[in-house]
């Protein structure tokens, strides 16, 4: 009907209409570089926007580097463009298979928008640069029958693939099909460049040359980017001087230098440390007017960054905005990384704060880099925040960020933690490798945790991964720590069974345990052997021995190994000096020590950190702190700067002394210095105040450190608990346990068990079996060191009858007692002279492969003494030698006592040998003991003064 008003138009759907506003923001944000912001905004779209925006939103997120965020969009109908951008994203992603399907479904018989030359360019171009480049010619075969023409891109990008993964002759090879029969001399300078490159890359730089001879025969010149790819070449393979010989055959050529010749020379001078020429470089580079790339500015940070010129380093960082040249994500993440290997992660920490608000996109590498770093110095909260952080921008994990967390929890001493982890892979179908088995092996090694280390190595093997060396040494370390030196040395056995080759490494933790087992000389031979098989031994190696050989008192037999050294052209360096001087200073030959060190400077070597910090720790030991401080003084004067190490020395060495004022005075003179301490730092400078039995001043000594910046998490407050329940001190462990809840700090295991000590050591035992019951009562699992101080309280107590129930409460949680568990069962049960239970326990413990202690086979030996049974006395006796357990002076009192008490000379007359060679002495209650066994009547105080004047006692 005329006039009447036309209906009204239907609105578009409400998610559309919010997609439509959330897609032009997003593309706001993208023109603005927020990109953080953007990509916030497209993880958060109701619907697909509509195709007019959509042609838009695809390539700007995939130009922008949000590639993530582009893949989730199909192609638009009819638009190659937003096919080519979401093939270039998943290329992007390394999701190679999804790139090919969609390449495929769009190359097929009536497509919704049809592959062109350029998506297939894109894919090679992605196959090439994830080192795939030999797929080149079946995606060319591919072309070729579903008629995609090739072009030049097309020939280069499969040239350059091929050539990178160093299947040079292929190229050559297909560059000549290529061409159709014109053979390569009808190549373009393009095809010729990435001959000479694939050259280069596998470092014939002969081939390189031959290859620049023969394009000259043809009529082309090389250019700018032919003599690039040569002078990288020729420093990639080590050849510096023809580098710098064709950057001037360059110049005479009148191929003018371009922007990437510059970068490359400065980014060499950078890494030999020549910073000076590199800036001249620079500054020549800007006179000439080639203006600088943020490569070539990022390559004079991480020089500077090298040198140790952090606050250069950080106004030339500044410096870069007002030039124009904004610092990108290698930028920072090369200044982010080296401020954090210098323990400087609290600015690290700023710049990557500053990066995601800049919209620097981050990628998985410097997550995982900023996570390891965080891991390294205990921060594991902050580390899974970072984890938390990448997941949020749409980037997936992978092993190496798995392994990353592992590590960083096994460091902490947190198994639990770490094998939480190792779920989370597994739940997410990230598969470990052996980097990540190392790790737990390692932190499990270090728990003294062996069988369950074992079980691992077990699971590792099932899964088809092999332990490499690394692997076996960690075990080797770990064996001969806990379970003695055959068990270490057939792990050995089996490494070489499964053809894993010995290195410096292995040669290493053999000789270390070996000499910590008391069998010096056996090192020495395994020394030798290895030597004679051709491994070539290094200056570790040779320290490692001179430092066995040194701490036994074989002073002549070092010297020797270190003559070997010399004689092999192994010049000593300061790690050997330090070897010398460290085992003079712990013989207590500190002059010696100084002739060292004055040696060590006449051959032209300087004393470094570790030199001082080795005699500052033996006069630490020895008490002398003032000649500890003197050092410290020498050292300053030399102009070397004390480290953490230095500083946390000195505060333990004053504060076991009792000199506590100066010990805080240093640790502020440490704070000022810049150095944060570590828990570790923290570990040792609190146990060393707890002897003062005071808790005002571990308390405020606590204070202190955390005001030097100590990060206050679980491992710290851990510590601090551990330290006051050590000296039963467990109403300020309680009062610390509150501020740690206060702060939102839950307690784990770790933190219950030092409660558990705690009252232990108070014998409060009903305390500790609540204690016990509450941490069950929060969901923790306890572990076997819980049960071993449930156990060592019941023992100190008198009260091993109970153990029962413990040991039946531990195996229900599935774990199984350790060496540790048997020494407290034993050592318990022959206190209460319960024999056939001590025995019983002890066979048990023994056909385990478990090493009793020595103070293990003392308390069993006395049980037995006591009885006057000194024949199975001297029976375990012989078994502690066996088993390589040393005899102690203890041990030798109770056989003293045992068998002068049935008043058997001949027997005691052994024992007084054996103890003087040994230089042990008989105690004074002891030589009382054998004065009234022995003595005529009247002749007490003549039978005493003969071995007072024997032994000089």
């Amino acid at each position: 009907m005329a006039g009447a008003a036309s209906p009204p138009q239907a609105l578009p759907p409400a998610p559309t209409l919010q997609a439509s506003f959330l897609c032009s923001l997003a593309l706001a944000f993208l023109r603005a570089g927020r990109l953080s912001a953007a990509s916030h905004v497209v993880s958060s779209l109701p619907a697909p926007p509509p195709a007019r925006l959509l042609r838009r939103l695809i390539p700007a997120l995939a130009s922008s580097g949000l590639v993530a965020a582009a893949s989730r969009f199909r192609p638009v109908p009819g638009d190659p463009l937003t096919l080519n951008s979401i093939i270039l994203s998943y290329c992007s992603l390394h999701a190679l298979r999804p790139a090919l399907s969609l390449l495929r479904s769009s190359s097929g018989p009536q497509p919704q928008v049809a592959a062109d030359t350029v998506s297939y360019n894109i894919f090679l171009a992605g196959l090439s640069e994830q080192g795939h480049g030999r797929l080149a010619p079946p995606v060319l075969s591919e072309m070729c029958k579903r008629g995609v023409p090739w072009d030049g891109v097309t020939m280069s990008t499969a040239l350059v693939g091929l050539s990178r993964t160093g299947l040079v002759g292929e190229a050559a090879a297909l560059a000549e099909m290529l061409v159709r029969g014109r053979g390569i001399d009808g190549l373009g300078v393009v095809g010729w460049n990435a001959l000479i490159d694939g050259y280069c890359k596998v470092q014939d730089m002969a081939a390189a040359l031959a290859v620049v001879e023969r394009m000259t025969t043809q009529g082309l010149s090389l250019d700018v980017v032919g003599y690039n790819t040569l002078v990288a070449g020729f420093f990639y393979s080590g050849d510096a001087d023809a580098a710098w010989e064709v950057a001037e055959r360059m110049k005479a050529d009148g191929v003018e230098p371009s922007v990437v010749t510059h970068t490359t020379l400065i980014g060499e001078y950078c890494k030999m440390k020549r910073i000076e020429e590199a800036f001249t470089l620079y500054e020549g580079m800007v006179r000439s007017g080639v203006l600088p790339d943020v490569v070539t500015l990022s390559a004079l940070v991480d020089g500077l960054c090298r040198d140790g010129r952090f606050s250069e380093a950080y106004a030339l960082f500044r410096e870069m905005d007002k030039i124009g040249v904004a610092p990108n994500h290698v930028t920072y993440c090369t200044f982010i990384d080296s401020l954090a290997k210098v323990q400087r992660v609290n600015e690290s920490l700023g710049l990557l704060g500053e990066m995601v608000s800049r919209g620097v996109a981050m990628d998985l590498v410097m997550y995982t880099t900023v996570m390891d770093r965080l891991g390294k110095e205990g921060k594991i909260e902050e580390a899974k925040d970072v984890l938390r952080h990448a997941l949020s921008d749409n980037i997936t994990p992978n092993c190496v960020t798995y392994t990353v967390l592992v590590d960083a929890h096994c460091r902490a001493g947190n198994i639990d933690g770490a094998e939480q982890m190792l779920l989370q892979m597994e739940e997410k179908s990230v598969s470990p490798n052996v980097v990540t088995f190392s790790s737990i092996l390692n932190g499990l090694v270090k728990r003294g945790c062996i069988a369950k280390a074992a079980g691992y190595m077990r699971k590792m093997k099932d899964s088809g991964i092999a332990p490499n060396v690394v692997t076996y040494g960690t075990l080797i370390d770990g064996f001969f720590k806990c379970q003695g030196q055959e068990a270490a040395l057939d792990v050995y056995r089996d490494m070489l069974h499964e053809g894993v080759e010995a290195n410096n490494f292995i040669v290493d933790s053999l000789v270390n345990g070996l000499r910590k087992n008391g069998n010096i000389e056996e090192a020495e031979a395994l020394f030798k052997d290895m030597g004679e098989r051709g491994l070539l031994l290094d200056h570790v190696n040779y320290a490692t021995l001179m430092d066995g050989l040194f701490k036994t008192g074989n002073m002549p037999a070092a010297l020797k190994v270190g003559q070997e050294l010399m004689e092999r052209n192994l010049s000593p360096d300061a790690v050997v000096y330090n070897v010398f001087i460290n085992c003079l200073c712990r013989l207590g030959k500190f002059s010696e020590a100084k002739s060292f060190l004055k040696e060590m400077r006449n051959t032209g070597l300087e004393p470094d950190q570790a030199t001082y910090n080795t005699m500052i720790s033996a006069q630490c030991r020895e008490g002398n702190t003032s000649k500890a401080l003197k050092l410290l003084n020498e050292m300053k004067w030399s102009s070397i700067k004390p480290n953490l190490i230095t500083y946390t020395t000195l505060v333990v060495g004053l504060l076991e002394a009792g000199v506590v004022e100066k010990a805080k005075y240093l640790l502020n003179e440490m704070a000022s210095a810049g150095f944060t301490p570590t828990p570790l730092t923290y570990r040792r400078v609190l146990q060393a105040c707890s002897g003062s039995r005071s808790p005002y001043v571990i308390l405020e000594v606590h204070e202190l450190m955390m005001g030097a910046g100590l990060h206050a998490d679980i491992t710290v407050y851990n510590t601090l608990v551990h330290v006051l329940c050590c000296h039963g001190m467990t109403r300020k462990a309680t009062i610390v346990l509150d501020e740690m809840l206060g702060r939102g700090i839950a307690p784990d295991t770790i933190t219950f068990n030092a409660l558990i000590l705690g009252h232990c050591k108070s014998s409060h035992l009903d305390n500790a079996f609540a204690t016990y019951a509450q941490m069950l009562h929060q969901g923790l699992s306890p572990n076997i060191a819980t049960f071993n101080t449930l156990l060592g309280g019941l023992e100190s107590a008198g009260r091993i009858g109970e153990a029962d129930t413990v040991i039946c409460e531990m195996k229900k949680m599935g774990l199984e007692p350790n060496n540790l568990t048997y020494d407290i069962l034993v050592t318990g049960y022959a206190k209460k002279s319960n024999k056939v239970e001590a025995l019983r326990l002890y066979c048990e413990m023994v056909s385990k492969g478990f090493i009793p202690k020595a103070s293990t086979y003392n308390s069993l030996i006395s049980d037995f003494a006591k009885a006057g049974m000194m024949n199975q006395a001297k029976e375990l006796f012989s078994e502690m030698k066996r088993r390589g357990v040393l005899h102690t002076s203890s041990t030798y009192d109770i056989l003293l006592n045992g068998w002068s008490k049935l008043r058997n000379g001949t027997e005691v007359r052994i024992l007084l040998k054996d103890m003087k060679e040994l230089g042990f002495k008989p105690s004074k209650g002891t030589i009382s003991s054998m004065s009234r066994a022995f003595s005529k009547p009247g002749m007490t105080w003549e039978a005493r003064r003969l071995l007072k004047t024997l032994f000089k006692v």
